[in-house]
């Protein structure tokens, strides 16, 4: 394992990679009342060796959930990574119910957490978590007050090391940073969309800011134009995100053309010293906080690899994010002005 740049998961002293693995993509095909929510067909042996590369090239940090692919990605995470347990630092959430074949419902009661919990440790083929990540983005403050004290307690048996909230709510990230051994809020940010709220709390308290989205479901890549269409079983192509508050990229299965707009216009210095647009998108966020940690996805050796090659970048320059802010500026008031 190449030891590189890092981070640190806020004040619990768990030394990660700065970038983490995001292990959604890798679960293979997921319904909800018959829509997919996955992103399409996967091939477990190429997953496994897209796992095992990010291990080599200094990625010790992988966020899962027990529901991405009802159980899959956490049982290929666990065949891969229990070999160097000791090496990994392994996120994974709950709140999501679900059988063999789609998700069932949700539910953050005490009752259902250790029931789930265990689930996953076995799945994961561990005894800890490190990080246990709630997952209802909507979910009553007084209910969630009830959660938070479970996964204390979850913490003083030794279940799990730490948790957070995977939400883009302040009220719901500042309620969850109250609890002791709270050391993370997992939210979107990226290039185009952000609360620099949820991003100032995780600076405030010390907290790990983990980044989800940070290549805007692959828009930041470079890899799709105007006229780009995704298979029937891509989540991309099912749902109509761009009246989703958490993930406004892609409308009628094509990415929104003003995102498309808005990268033309700041790729080249995304590009800079030689990194690809993918490697720039994730060297904006780490310039954006010295907390953060952007965990794209993956389903090839070949994105793995591309996404841990911009840890040899490290950060961009501030200059060059005030030049992405005034350019960013820019052109959404022509957006604005034309609409």
């Amino acid at each position: 394992m190449i030891h590189r740049f890092q981070r640190k998961l806020g004040r619990s002293g768990i030394q990660t990679s700065a970038l983490g693995m995001g292990c959604w993509a890798i679960g293979g095909p997921m319904h909800m009342q018959g829509t997919p929510l996955g992103w399409g067909k996967v091939n477990d042996e190429e997953s496994k060796r897209a796992i095992r590369k990010a291990f080599e090239l200094g990625v010790n940090f992988f966020d899962t959930a027990d529901m991405y692919g009802m159980g899959h990605s956490e049982k290929l995470l666990g065949e891969v990574l229990s070999k160097y347990r000791d090496q990994v630092v392994i996120a994974t959430k709950f709140g999501m119910t679900f059988n063999d074949k789609e998700i069932t419902g949700f539910d953050g009661s005490p009752e259902y957490i250790a029931t789930a919990l265990n689930a996953s440790l076995l799945r994961l083929k561990t005894d800890y978590i490190d990080l246990y990540q709630f997952h209802l983005a909507v979910f009553p403050h007084e209910e969630a007050q009830k959660t938070r004290d479970c996964l204390e307690e979850m913490v003083a048996k030794g279940k799990i090391k730490a948790y957070a909230w995977s939400t883009d709510n302040e009220e719901n990230a500042r309620l969850f940073s109250e609890g002791p051994n709270c050391e993370a809020i997992q939210h979107e940010l990226n290039v185009f969309l952000g609360n620099e709220k949820i991003l100032e709390l995780c600076e405030s308290k010390n907290l790990a800011s983990i980044n989800r989205g940070p290549l805007a479901m692959g828009i930041l890549t470079g890899k799709y134009g105007f006229d780009s269409t995704f298979h029937e079983d891509d989540c991309r192509k099912t749902l109509d995100l761009h009246n989703d508050p958490y993930y406004m990229f892609f409308s009628g299965g094509k990415p929104i053309p003003e995102l498309l707009e808005k990268l033309n216009a700041i790729k080249e210095i995304l590009r800079s010293n030689g990194r690809t647009l993918a490697q720039g998108a994730l060297a904006w966020i780490w310039a954006k906080s010295n907390n953060t940690i952007p965990i794209p996805g993956f389903k090839t050796v070949k994105q793995v690899e591309e996404n841990a090659g911009a840890m040899d970048f490290g950060p961009l320059t501030h200059s060059q994010m005030l030049e992405i802010e005034e350019l960013s500026f820019n052109t959404n008031k022509q957006v604005q002005d034309i609409s």
